[in-house]
């Protein structure tokens, strides 16, 4: 069998550390794509509730709109 030599050991030693700063790498760069989604999905939440209440007083209007014409309510 070989013996490892503290110069093998200190290479793979080397290579695992770079190993590792790619992982940390990656792992900021997912976290930074992460929060920009979340901030995405948060703006679009935020829109889908302001066109809901636009619709909402729309329909608020209509349904005004329908008494006072004494129409029937078209639901």
């Amino acid at each position: 069998m070989a013996e490892i030599t503290s110069e093998q050991i200190f290479e793979m030693l080397k290579d695992i550390q770079q190993d590792v700063g790619q992982i940390r790498e990656t792992a900021v760069q997912s976290r930074s794509e992460l929060l920009a989604v979340r901030t995405h999905l948060n703006a679009i939440q935020l829109d889908i509730h302001t066109i809901y209440e636009a619709l909402a007083r729309q329909n608020d209007r209509l349904e005004r709109i329908e008494r006072r014409l004494n129409l029937p309510a078209a639901h």
